[in-house]
């Protein structure tokens, strides 16, 4: 089960990104990140990276 990122709590400031050992997270137009579901290892790295807790198993 893969993570995703509710974009309306996210506050674009990359932490998830950074915290990804597989690089599935981008940063969207808006600055928001998204995490490409397809390779997500499912480790949880991003959502314990991220300060406003919008990160969780899909």
């Amino acid at each position: 089960m893969a993570y995703r990122i509710t974009a309306d709590d996210c506050i674009a400031c990359g932490a998830c990104e950074g915290g990804c050992p597989v690089s599935c997270i981008t940063e969207k137009e808006d600055g928001k990140r998204v995490i490409d579901e397809s390779a997500c290892i499912d480790c949880g790295a991003c959502a314990d990276a991220c300060p406003v807790s919008c990160i969780h198993q899909a």
